[in-house]
């Protein structure tokens, strides 16, 4: 364990810096700064020797925190990677974007502040990559079988790296021109800057992963075609198909949909010049949805240069501490204040978006009214209504389901009541061979749940091919909660 008395010598959780919001929105480098490596050690050091780790339970992939906690404190970095890797591909993308469900369930947490997981995570991975500790793991022999992963989310990655480190020939379609997903248009640099994706990927093509970007199976290549192909096929196509706000005034210019607004501003920080590029500079900017992704878009804003920020969230704001509904070692629904939050903006909640108001066709503003609950129904309260001065509106309503694509005309499977591909108990579609893992299976989720269904389908896709496994499976298809309860 880590130090037997950590936890009652160092009280204070102390996080990872952010650089001065001035500076920062100046630029899309990532907001944090580097932790020193003492009071990285003494975080660390927190950890208890708690009998019954409730962190293993509170995250998807079972990751060994104790074991790497203590290696950190002890200054074993390259023991801490290996412990790591044991249950985690991509510890560089889970330590700087998941919300860490593990130190909601830290026994810790139950009368103080919880272990850092989270930022020793990241600091284990980013001292490996410095210090050359992170290499290709290629297979000691090949099998002979062939996979198709459509999708290079981090389920698609996981599902490519497992299945090609023992042994099956793996090729990963992108319909985008470079690997990566919504990791690489969909989130940020401020977030995570692009070298994330990038090393990784250069790890994942030397041990033989195979990329095929710039496809769009459904249309370039079929999935039938696929089929024929290759002996297993995995969808991880995630859960792409945004929910909209049929409204009066919807059809009003000047409101679009997070994502065609935060891909085309990552594009521009990564050099290119895309035609449909959305600019919030200088205008008045309401994000519908208080999430991740609307997050994302206020710091998007900002750095744009917008002229004020608003986000609308139609429900109650939540507390600040743990509700007596959501116990420990539950994931509670907390207020938190992201990064994008500091820069600037105002959160207001309990607003229902009652009418998009304009002239000449244009979006001159947002018609809102306090939202009031009736039966059970959150309904807009007459007499409140109120308009909010908008040129640009962007709709971040979470997501519907899988894409489509072709899949149920080409391969004949079929997608469930919630919008996602369905499947059965080990992953697979009612198409024998085709698999789907990650958010086009589960709906909208956390990165965490992505690659941990990625591990386990990739086992799945292993015993359907050989008869048998050694690949880990985390997590079952049905598992929802990210709780212990």
């Amino acid at each position: 364990m880590a130090d037997p008395r950590g936890f009652l010598k160092v009280r204070q959780r102390e996080t990872q810096p952010r650089r001065p919001v001035p500076v920062r929105i100046m630029d899309w480098k990532e907001v944090y700064e580097a932790q020193d490596k003492g009071v990285l050690k003494s975080q660390a050091g927190r950890c208890m020797d708690c009998g019954v780790p409730f962190c293993h339970q509170g995250c998807p992939l079972g990751n060994l925190i104790p074991e790497w906690n203590d290696l950190t404190w002890r200054g074993k970095g390259e023991e801490a990677i290996e412990r790591l890797h044991a249950t985690n591909n991509f510890p560089e993308f889970t330590g700087r974007l998941c919300p860490a469900p593990c130190e909601a369930s830290c026994v810790l947490g139950i009368n103080q502040p919880a272990v850092t997981i989270k930022q020793v995570e990241v600091s284990i991975i980013d001292d490996a990559f410095e210090n050359g500790w992170v290499q290709p793991l290629p297979p000691t022999r090949l099998s002979g079988k062939t996979v198709a992963v459509v999708g290079s989310g981090p389920a698609g990655l996981a599902v490519a790296q497992q299945l090609t480190r023992v042994g099956h020939t793996v090729a990963v379609y992108e319909r985008d021109d470079k690997i990566g997903g919504l990791l690489r248009y969909g989130i940020p640099d401020f977030k995570m800057e692009k070298e994330q994706v990038d090393r990784r990927v250069e790890q994942m093509k030397a041990e033989g992963t195979r990329f095929r970007t710039g496809v769009a199976v459904g249309s370039d290549v079929t999935w039938e075609q696929l089929r024929r192909r290759y002996d297993s096929v995995v969808i991880a196509t995630g859960a792409t198909v945004p929910r909209d706000l049929p409204i009066p005034g919807r059809e009003l210019e000047g409101i679009h949909f997070a994502m065609d607004y935060l891909v085309p501003a990552n594009r521009v920080v990564a050099g290119e010049t895309p035609e449909n590029h959305i600019d919030a500079r200088g205008k008045h900017v309401v994000i519908l949805g208080g999430g991740d992704t609307g997050a994302d878009c206020i710091g998007t804003s900002h750095r744009h240069g917008a002229a004020s920020v608003t986000t609308l969230a139609i429900g109650k704001q939540p507390p600040l501490e743990r509700a007596s509904h959501q116990p420990w070692p539950t994931f509670p629904t907390l207020f938190e204040v992201a990064s994008a939050h500091e820069e600037g903006g105002e959160r207001t909640y309990l607003a229902s978006t009652v009418e998009f108001v304009g002239e000449n066709g244009k979006l001159t503003g947002v018609k809102v009214a306090e939202t009031e609950f009736v039966d059970g129904k959150r309904l807009p309260k007459a007499g409140t209504e109120r308009i909010i001065p908008a040129d640009l509106v962007l709709l971040s309503l979470g997501f519907t389901g899988a894409e489509p694509a072709g899949i149920t005309e080409q391969v004949s499977a079929e997608f469930d009541g919630r919008g996602n591909v369905a499947r059965d108990g080990y992953y697979m579609t009612n198409t024998e061979g085709v698999f789907v893992a990650g958010d086009a299976g589960r709906g909208q989720s956390l990165i965490v749940w992505a690659i941990a269904e990625g591990r386990a389908c990739a086992a799945a896709v292993d015993k359907y091919l050989m008869g048998s496994t050694i690949l880990p499976a985390p997590v079952a298809p049905t598992d929802r909660a990210i709780s212990v309860l």
